[in-house]
């Protein structure tokens, strides 16, 4: 086909920056573009959770809070990133991980290219709350770097960040737990075993106050600390209604976030 059949002019027909041609970019991208990274995984989610949990459901709330916030806003998605740190499960064939320091180089790398569009702002949407304290570094190395403004949001904050969970997950619903298997039966039900969830709530830690997830203390744990299944939360309670409800505040949560950070200007910036 020739290229006076495949005019570069007009209104884009994606908001995938993958699937534009390099004249398109030139034109189409400002400096008030946004570009959306997504953030998934692929890891161990328990017995009844693929392992692209995490990864499906960064791509689908980002994809679907580009395609409504594109009306008002110059937004951009990239290609999600499939693997991240996910050592917490590294016991279990089939998860895929970078270290922490090859996922920061990426991250830098993904930064450098970015900086070579016009756009300046790079958002990261986490679907694993296993990368949000290094994403949280990565993103200032790419303030100091790369000149770009960086930002980081997630589905839904992570309990263990504090977010929250259902209130018979005692705030430690933080990995395949209702809301994450609800999400993934309302996005792809054919996934999702039921017939093997399970409870399983670290109860030694219900009672405390400081040292939990979510509480004033960290600590370090691998999923298999809490049991051979690797999940952590109750999946019982799930339901794709519920996953109805969980997307679309994600989503909407998502898009108003993108208008802050459209607006957004930091005082001193150069």
């Amino acid at each position: 086909m020739s290229s006076a059949a495949r005019p570069d002019h007009g209104p884009p027909a994606s908001r995938r920056l993958d699937e534009l041609r390099a004249p398109q970019l030139d034109r189409l991208l400002s400096e008030r573009s946004i570009l959306i990274q997504p953030l998934g995984a692929v890891e161990q989610h328990g017995p009844h959770l693929p392992f692209n949990t995490d990864l499906l459901i960064a791509e689908r709330v980002a994809s679907a809070a580009v395609e409504r916030a594109a009306t008002n806003h110059d937004v951009w998605l990239l290609p999600p990133l499939a693997y991240t740190k996910s050592n917490e499960h590294a016991w279990s064939s089939g998860t895929i991980w970078l270290s922490a320091d090859t996922l920061l180089r990426v991250l830098d790398d993904i930064g450098r290219c970015v900086a070579m569009t016009p756009a300046r702002k790079l958002v990261f949407m986490n679907g694993h709350g296993g990368n949000s304290a290094l994403v949280g570094v990565a993103n200032r190395e790419l303030r100091l770097h790369h000149g770009l403004m960086t930002f980081l949001a997630h589905p839904g904050v992570p309990p263990d960040q504090g977010g929250v969970s259902a209130a018979d997950e005692h705030g430690m619903g933080i990995h395949g737990g209702t809301d994450e298997t609800s999400m993934m039966l309302h996005l792809a039900p054919d996934l999702v075993d039921m017939d093997a969830a399970t409870r399983n709530i670290p109860e030694s830690l219900v009672d405390n106050h400081h040292v939990r997830f979510g509480g004033s203390v960290g600590f370090g744990w691998l999923s298999n600390d809490f049991g051979p299944d690797g999940h952590i939360g109750d999946p019982t309670t799930a339901t794709a209604g519920r996953g109805a409800d969980l997307f679309e505040a994600a989503v909407a949560a998502f898009v108003d976030a993108l208008g802050e950070i459209d607006r957004f200007e930091l005082p001193i910036s150069g």
